[in-house]
């Protein structure tokens, strides 16, 4: 599974690191460090999804494999 970050669309509410700190790490402004497609480790999935949810920017989608 991989998701897609639109760097530039993130406002920097956090809501997807919430979801799991370790998938959606946050530079030291607060936004999003990840830009592009990124691998979702095996056996995050399900907080991926969640933080796609979870983003009021969605600005993150998942790609189908």
């Amino acid at each position: 599974m991989r998701i897609h970050m639109e760097q530039q669309e993130c406002s920097g509410h956090g809501q997807c690191y919430l979801v799991n700190p370790e998938l959606y790490p946050l530079d030291d402004d607060g936004f999003t460090a990840l830009n592009g497609d990124v691998a979702v480790p095996a056996g995050a999935e399900d907080d991926a999804r969640r933080g796609v949810a979870a983003c009021p920017q969605q600005a993150i989608s998942v790609l189908a494999d």
